[in-house]
């Protein structure tokens, strides 16, 4: 029932998009703490770029964005971050689409973790002399993580599932392979019900375990 499976690297496809979940987490996590910052520091300027990238961003289909970086980036303005084969260029730039539109969710996760932390916290870091970025990395942010655990579960799955879009610029990921074999072959409902499973198995223990680190970490107030 399932030859019809060689030929494919089934394997490979759902690697390439778990390397892309990974590497777009890691910079979103970046990128996003950096926005909440941003989103709550006393300088007008920071506070006010933040606010345009986070309503701006969230308000683009990730689409758009990744073939933003494939036609804009690349084809326009030559821009392969570092890469020679078209393969890498077209998986690093998916990773760069899918960290700039998840930072965006990250942050306000992020702040809605930070505005959790009460106010006395922040008035006795300043009391004890420590500036706003030493109080912000100090004392809130540590406990900010803490409160957003499940928040962050639930955007690094929904980042899982938007990895299928890479395919649209090339990346050999799970939806373009899928994509492929349904065009070859004659078996949409068994080729569909393969990926189904592929997706839960890898989205399904992620959101189980993060949950029960909610739940060992959560502030106690």
């Amino acid at each position: 029932m399932f030859d019809f499976l060689q030929g494919y690297d089934l394997l490979g496809a759902f690697w390439t998009m778990v390397q892309l979940t990974v590497y777009s987490a890691v910079g979103s996590l970046v990128w996003g703490t950096a926005l909440a910052a941003m989103r709550v520091s006393p300088v007008p300027l920071m506070r006010g770029f933040g606010t345009a990238y986070v309503n701006v961003v969230r308000n683009i289909p990730l689409t758009v964005i990744i073939v933003f970086t494939s036609l804009g980036l690349f084809q326009t303005l030559g821009v392969s971050l570092g890469a020679q084969d078209f393969t890498t260029i077209n998986f690093r730039l998916a990773v760069l689409g899918l960290t700039a539109y998840t930072s965006a969710f990250v942050c306000e996760a992020l702040r809605s973790g930070i505005n959790t932390v009460p106010l006395g916290q922040t008035e006795a870091a300043r009391a004890l002399g420590l500036t706003f970025t030493q109080g912000l990395t100090l004392v809130v942010l540590p406990q900010a993580f803490r409160s957003v655990v499940n928040p962050l579960a639930n955007v690094l799955i929904a980042l899982t599932k938007n990895t299928t879009v890479a395919a649209a610029i090339g990346v050999a990921e799970a939806a373009l392979l899928m994509r492929e074999m349904i065009e070859n072959e004659a078996q949409l409902i068994l080729i569909s019900a393969i990926f189904a499973v592929g997706f839960i198995c890898l989205t399904l223990p992620v959101g189980l375990l993060l949950g029960w680190v909610a739940g060992k970490v959560a502030v106690k107030r």
